[in-house]
């Protein structure tokens, strides 16, 4: 399958263990990175404060929690909110939902993932980083089936191997990278 040269939207999903790879990453990233990012992590629905403020502290680019219908823009990191499910249109819109948890979470990566393999295809990234469970396996497949670059995090390397893990076990992404190749990966294709 050929590899897009050209992204508009890389999405992120992890749970536990996945806090400290998405602060090395995003402290990595160059100020104004070119592509717009949302992470969907999962969180505690009554605990409004702290993650995002963290991830300011180690970014160089704006980290944002948006609102229903906001428009994602280059150099900007966005954090889906706790207790919603975010879609991503493919005019860059973003929608949230408070229907049924899926795979147990709201936010659900899989929903933000199935939402960007339709909006996106072959012009986005997903990544899979250290987590507990299986959310974000279906939605990273599909965007595979789709076209879009897939990445996991290398399970060896997760502090919680099992969402990577579960990953590898239906099927072959583009890449499993270490957090190093991962960052070398992003730098090279902005």
């Amino acid at each position: 399958m050929e590899i897009a040269t050209t992204y508009k939207l890389i999405v992120i999903g992890g749970s536990a263990g996945s806090f400290a790879s998405v602060n090395h990453i995003l402290q990595e990233l160059p100020a104004r990175f070119p592509i717009p990012i949302v992470i969907c992590m999962h969180r505690l629905k009554h605990v409004n404060s702290g993650f995002k403020e963290t991830l300011e502290i180690v970014s160089k680019n704006k980290v944002v929690e948006p609102f229903h219908n906001d428009l994602l823009e280059p150099g900007h990191i966005y954090i889906v909110p706790a207790n919603y499910h975010m879609m991503i249109q493919s005019d860059m819109r973003v929608l949230f939902s408070t229907e049924e948890l899926v795979n147990f979470t709201r936010p659900s990566i899989d929903v933000l993932f199935y939402s960007v393999a339709q909006s996106f295809g072959k012009n986005a990234i997903g990544i899979i980083l250290s987590g507990a469970h299986k959310d974000g396996v279906d939605g990273l497949h599909d965007m595979y089936k789709i076209g879009a670059t897939t990445v996991v995090q290398d399970p060896q390397e997760a502090q919680v191997p099992t969402m990577p893990q579960a990953v590898l076990d239906v099927m072959k992404p583009h890449y499993i990278f270490t957090l190093r190749s991962m960052i070398a990966f992003l730098k090279a294709h902005i």
